[in-house]
């Protein structure tokens, strides 16, 4: 508002804020203050006014909102990441706390036997109270674990005793479905020092169990549930290939599973890591009896000297390898493909030059179990199940690590299965509508547009994977067969015409040379698909025309044509010129009068059409096919020019029908022939011998023979 409108706009702004405003009382009031039409609008040109500079109001504190809420968003971003990583850093200090406590209790164990038994009866808080009293020795553990799993029925021959096994907690827990989060079941869980036992709640008798499941701990992975209401006091199992979620009675009772889970998981592997560290530990060989042969002293000094690959140790105490099996479940839980790789990798590096001992083939065998399981979740990424979206890349992290698996033939079969669903699925997804020409350009578009990626994509997934481009090829020529199935079903099986069929196969073509940029002439294979149909198209489009040659043949009248207006003259002229007879004007007379007949003329414009749209269709497959064509329907024109001069008996007309004769031998024969070499690339000897023939006709047309 101006600075001299700034007093009446303050009034009026808060006059229309003021909250008891009526806008009907306000409007009336004006009207009956205002001297005429001019106050009234000068009143709603202020109002305009202050309304717009409201909006302008509003669109700047929406503005700086925004950005507000922008900035703020960052630095909870930011505070979010610093928090994670303050977090990490705070679990990292505790783990290394707990292990520096573990190495000292360990040592003053070593040091002072019974002080880790009775430590063990007073700092364990999981085990029943009336057995915390019997926890320094084992016996008093294996009574426990027995009186628990006696209520367990089925997990006697499947839980064998065993000197070192002990239960470590227990409880009730609740188990829900992974997928939509509902109740399945009530389950009691028995935490040993090695492995976890699961147990269903027997409805009619009141602690009671049934055997469930069983997981060793070394394949066994715990993950926290955050709490989403009324889903809480939730944690997570992971035992390759299948995952189970528990919840607690209440938070307390979660968090002691975690922390005990955690625990008992960490002491077993620091117990077999001690058990390898021993195993480790070369023995004493028995002294040999003495000999009292005096040449035994000799060879005993050179083998002394060889020492034999056994002797040698191999150091398997190293973290990373003690936690090699539970890392790997991890990575392959978390889909963490190339992690898990990356640490195969490095294990397969430090043992490259090491010795097979016993220890190492344990080790092998449990790391070929997670490879296993590795390869069959890479395998279900690239089942074509799966989604198809994306297109190649979204293959390519699970090709890689398959080739990094040393699995380069099963990557390259599950990579050409996937991709071929999705070709299959895009040529399915394409609406047949409108002009089929349309649709074949889509087609194409989609078919060859796919098999290009896919080939590029395979060479930058197997570049040095030589042997597997012969499966690509193979695969490429059965999708070509695909394609061209759907080529055929709307072209030729639905009676196209040889112009529309023509026009189709030539944007195929185009299409196909396309894969010429990465060095695959796939045009062979399409040519072989395609030559049956064509072959059916060209001698279909040859009767029809054969047909409609005797249909006009039977109702000739040996007559020039009067085409009535010069306009009509100069179309003929343009359409025989454009069939390659440039010497139409000598066959023209006065006003629109053309010296030839109507049958004549029809017939080479058919015949020169139908020779030029088979020329697109043309390969050397269809050579003689082409060929035998074109001398059929030439001989139908011809041999009704002859007998028509053998029978006709008068002069004039017989003249007529010498004229269009030579039209036909003289004119439109040659030209036949001259773009026929033009289109193939060499003279046709059948299409010689024909003009020949008629040479004869010419030379004695009262002959009574016929050339055939």
């Amino acid at each position: 508002l101006s600075l001299g409108e700034g007093g009446g706009g303050s009034r009026l702004r808060r006059q229309l804020e003021s909250g008891g405003f009526a806008a009907g009382e306000y409007v009336k009031q004006l009207s009956q203050q205002s001297d005429g039409d001019r106050d009234l609008q000068e009143h709603r040109q202020r109002i305009q006014a202050l309304s717009e500079e409201t909006a302008q109001s509003l669109k700047r504190n929406v503005y700086q909102n925004y950005r507000q809420f922008i900035e703020t968003a960052r630095e909870i971003s930011y505070l979010e990441s610093e928090m994670y990583q303050l977090s990490h850093i705070l679990t990292e200090q505790k783990g290394i706390m707990e292990a520096v406590t573990q190495a000292l209790l360990l040592q003053a164990d070593r040091d002072d036997p019974s002080l880790g038994a009775r430590r063990a009866a007073a700092a364990d808080p999981f085990l029943p109270l009336s057995t915390k009293d019997a926890a320094a020795n084992e016996e008093g553990r294996q009574r426990t674990l027995t009186t628990l799993l006696e209520k367990v029925e089925g997990c006697r021959d499947l839980l064998p005793e065993s000197p070192g096994k002990y239960l470590v907690y227990n409880g009730d827990l609740v188990e829900y479905d992974a997928d939509h989060m509902a109740q399945i079941q009530r389950v009691h869980a028995f935490l040993m020092n090695d492995c976890l036992l699961v147990a269903t709640a027997l409805p009619n008798r009141r602690g009671a169990y049934r055997y469930d499941a069983l997981y060793p701990l070394d394949g066994l992975a715990v993950i926290n549930v955050k709490d989403n209401p009324p889903m809480k006091d939730m944690f997570k199992l992971l035992m390759f290939p299948e995952s189970r979620i528990f919840q607690a009675e209440n938070a307390k009772i979660k968090k002691e599973w975690l922390e005990v889970l955690e625990e008992t998981k960490r002491n077993r592997a620091l117990s077999e890591k001690r058990r390898l560290e021993q195993e480790a530990l070369p023995r004493p060989a028995p002294a040999p009896p003495e000999s009292t042969n005096p040449f035994d002293e000799d060879e005993d000094e050179e083998e002394e000297d060889e020492p034999s690959a056994e002797d040698e140790v191999v150091d398997l105490s190293l973290e990373w390898i003690q936690e090699l099996p539970e890392d790997l479940d991890v990575c392959i839980a978390q889909r963490d493909f190339e992690g898990a790789v990356d640490l195969l990798d490095k294990l397969n590096e430090y043992l490259a030059d090491k010795p097979v001992s016993q220890p190492v083939k344990e080790l092998r065998a449990k790391v070929d179990e997670r490879v296993r399981q590795l390869t069959d979740v890479l395998v279900f990424e690239l089942s074509p199940d799966r989604s198809l979206r994306g297109g190649p890349r979204a293959t390519r992290r699970a090709v890689s690590q398959l080739i990094r698996l040393g699995q380069s033939t099963k990557a390259c079969e599950l990579f050409l299965k996937n991709r071929a669903a999705a070709v299959q699925t895009a040529i399915r997804q394409l609406r047949i509508e409108g002009a089929t020409l349309l649709y074949i350009h889509k087609l194409c578009h989609v078919f060859f547009t796919s098999l290009l990626e896919t080939a590029r994509e395979f060479e930058t997934d197997f570049a040095g994977n030589n042997g597997c481009y012969s499966a690509f090829v193979v695969w490429a020529r059965s999708s070509m067969r695909m394609f061209v199935d759907a080529f055929s079903k709307q072209v030729f099986d639905s009676k196209e015409s040889l112009s529309t069929a023509a026009e189709c196969v030539k944007v195929a073509k185009e299409h196909c040379k396309q894969l010429s940029e990465i060095g695959l002439d796939l045009t062979f294979i399409i040519h072989a698909l395609l030559v049956k149909d064509i072959k059916g198209a060209l001698q279909s489009y040859k009767d029809i025309i054969i047909e409609a040659t005797k249909h006009r043949n039977s109702e000739e009248m040996w007559r020039k044509m009067n085409l009535m207006t010069p306009e009509a003259l100069g179309k003929l002229r343009e359409e025989m010129r454009s069939c390659g007879v440039g010497s139409f004007d000598q066959y023209t007379g006065d006003d629109c009068w053309v010296n030839l007949s109507y049958t004549v003329v029809a017939f080479t414009k058919q015949t020169m059409a139908f020779l030029e749209e088979a020329l697109k269709l043309y390969f050397p497959e269809l050579h003689m096919v082409l060929l035998e064509s074109l001398v059929e329907i030439i001989l139908v024109a011809v041999q009704h020019v002859d007998y028509s001069l053998r029978c006709e008996q008068d002069p004039e007309k017989k003249a007529f029908i010498r004229q269009n004769a030579s039209f036909l031998y003289e004119t439109v024969l040659p030209v036949v022939e001259k773009r026929f070499e033009e289109g193939v690339g060499k003279p046709a000897k059948q299409l010689q011998d024909l003009r020949n023939a008629s040479r004869l006709m010419r030379v004695n047309p009262e002959s009574t023979t016929s050339v055939v």
